[in-house]
């Protein structure tokens, strides 16, 4: 059996007066309507931060700045693997809008649990919040 290939995605934890941006994915998606912390897919040749600031970009319209590294999980899917890097990030111009996404919200940490988020998002979280 060949072994999953693995995908290298990227997140933005963007926190904000105690609150945390998620959106929720579209429904043409894989794992459609589930909610994540915004970034994407890292392309070859791509440095975490130039993805980051790309995606959430191309997401919300917004620009950010990537900061330090607070998370690292790998999720086995049914067909690959997904490492997921979760960095700090801070808005440094314009307003978020669901260009790319089917919703956002600002949540607190105590709300996650009110949201089906994707299994590598939840992995992330439950590290975040020291349950795992």
């Amino acid at each position: 059996m060949e072994p999953l290939r693995t995908i290298r995605v990227v997140a933005a934890v963007i926190e904000h007066e105690g609150r945390y941006l998620i959106t929720q994915r579209r429904p043409t998606a894989v794992l459609p309507l589930l909610w994540e912390f915004p970034g994407g897919r890292v392309e070859e040749s791509e440095t975490d931060s130039a993805a980051l600031e790309r995606e959430v970009r191309h997401r919300l319209g917004v620009s950010i700045q990537a900061g330090q590294l607070i998370s690292f999980v790998s999720h086995p899917y049914e067909r690959y693997v997904v490492d997921l890097y979760l960095y700090e990030c801070h808005i440094t111009n314009g307003e978020p809008a669901p260009l790319a996404v089917n919703a956002f919200k600002w949540v607190t940490s105590a709300e996650f649990d009110q949201y089906a988020f994707t299994p590598a998002d939840e992995a992330s979280m439950n590290k975040l919040l020291g349950v795992a």
